[in-house]
């Protein structure tokens, strides 16, 4: 029998069947001729260099990466050199964006102008407390969480304080804002409204009729444009939090109820602090949502393919859950950079080995509940066909499971080689699992070093009679 493997069952304390998703696995949805979806390692993360703090933001301008790394800006050649150009201040997450021939950065409720050669703040008192900051049409808008404010277009040094914006549909605050195709959105704590620029002396922008999106985001970060929408953590007024995509007036919610769980347990100031980004390759699309103890993917294709939401967890933890240490995603030098939240360390991120930072990571993944109509049923082997022999050299990696009848308590683990260097004929076979009275759930657990791609399980039974 093939038991399914994108994502498993489990149960809480609160009496409630809840969703396992794979954790530093991808779920594929493919239809490979031995299943219609497999689970393969997440990107490992090689460590390139190090820079003056921590990374709070990054960005692409000009084939060039630059970040704010503690409270420098800083510019990163393709071998990982860090260059210090200037001091931003601030702390917690930056936002940054780029015109014809500037680079802004909002760093510190404070804006700051990066020429390529000099670094240089905007002072002039109008503009005001500085939340979140984006370029359109020769503009570059900011928020104070009140008003939208834009500089001058002659001199973006300056703000004439009669050029302010509103957003008029709610009394929330604004928390973000981004630009999308010729179009602002004005992300509101419970509302989004569109503004197109349509010129004039005073504010320059106007909304759009009708073009209201009635759920706003958590937080200034908590939203990026993603496949082509605006997708963000966020909620209506007087409504538990979710993971939605929105554009224009049309909104839809993505996150199942399992992210909504994950969701409903943080406090307001864990909410405001989320960071969600976009990670877009080899035509796939993944909206990464940081959450404090993991970082929870939705991945777009899969989930067209699969007709379901299609969700997995990345976390830089060796057992149970901990924040995913690898954030502000940036594509340039034809990959992948990241930097890691907890020291000043940068690197890229690489499909040849699921390590991250030199050290070990942990992956598991689960089955849905197995029934036998109220029979009892004796499992003789459970088999993994994988993809294996792709581990370094020297090691000999062990992979276990383990089982539950309640999916609460498990049973011990069961360990066996997953294989070493070059065995790509290894067959991954467990004997004698047990039995169960009525139902049970398997788990399979493994680490970094055991480098598999899990495409089919099949279990052995044989029912006994009533």
């Amino acid at each position: 029998m093939q038991l399914p493997i994108l994502q498993g069952v489990w149960t809480d304390g609160a009496a409630d069947m809840r969703t396992g998703y794979p954790v530093n696995l991808l779920a594929v949805v493919s239809d490979t001729g031995l299943s219609k979806g497999y689970l393969r390692p997440a990107d490992g993360i090689v460590q390139v260099g190090t820079g003056p703090g921590v990374c709070r933001g990054g960005i692409n301008w000009n084939g060039t990466i630059y970040r704010v790394m503690g409270t420098k800006l800083v510019s990163i050649a393709s071998g990982g050199t860090v260059t210090i150009i200037g001091d931003v201040g601030g702390a917690g997450q930056v936002s940054m964006d780029y015109g014809f021939d500037r680079l802004a950065i909002a760093s510190g409720n404070s804006l700051y102008y990066f020429n390529g050669t000099t670094l240089t703040q905007v002072t002039d008192a109008n503009l005001g407390t500085v939340l979140d900051v984006v370029w359109a049409d020769g503009y570059y808008m900011t928020t104070d969480g009140q008003y939208l404010v834009v500089t001058n277009l002659a001199d973006p040094m300056t703000v004439n304080p009669l050029k302010y914006g509103t957003t008029d549909v709610d009394p929330d605050p604004i928390v973000a804002i981004k630009r999308y195709r010729a179009e602002i959105y004005a992300v509101n704590r419970y509302t989004i409204q569109v503004l197109q620029d349509t010129g004039g002396s005073l504010f320059p922008f106007s909304v759009v009729p009708g073009a209201v999106v009635t759920k706003g985001a958590v937080g200034t970060h908590a939203v990026c444009i993603f496949a082509d929408q605006l997708a963000y953590v966020g909620s209506g007024r007087g409504e538990a939090p979710g993971v939605y995509m929105a554009l224009a007036s049309q909104v839809a919610k993505i996150s199942t109820r399992e992210i909504d769980i994950l969701l409903r347990a943080l406090t307001d100031s864990q909410l405001s602090n989320i960071l969600v980004e976009c990670r877009n390759e080899k035509g796939n699309r993944q909206l990464w949502v940081h959450l404090p103890d993991r970082t929870a993917v939705y991945d777009f294709e899969a989930s067209m393919a699969g007709g379901f939401p299609v969700w997995f967890y990345l976390t830089s933890s060796k057992s149970e859950f901990a924040a995913y240490k690898a954030q502000n995603l940036v594509w340039c030098y034809n990959t992948w950079n990241v930097g890691d939240i907890a020291s000043t360390k940068i690197g890229t991120m690489s499909d040849q080995l699921s390590s991250q930072w030199g050290e070990k990571v942990r992956w598991e993944f689960s089955t849905q509940i197995v029934y036998a109509e109220s029979r009892s049923v004796i499992f003789h082997q459970m088999e993994l066909h994988a993809l294996t022999g792709r581990v370094a050299v020297g090691t000999d990696p062990k992979i276990s499971t383990a089982f539950s009848i309640d999916g609460i308590s498990w049973s011990p683990e069961r360990y066996i080689s997953a294989g070493k260097n070059g065995e790509r004929a290894k067959n991954l076979v467990w004997f004698r699992q047990g039995w169960m009275r009525n139902w049970r759930t398997q788990r399979f657990r493994g680490d970094s070093d055991a480098f598999i791609s899990i495409a089919r399980l099949e279990a052995t039974m044989e029912a006994l009679a009533n």
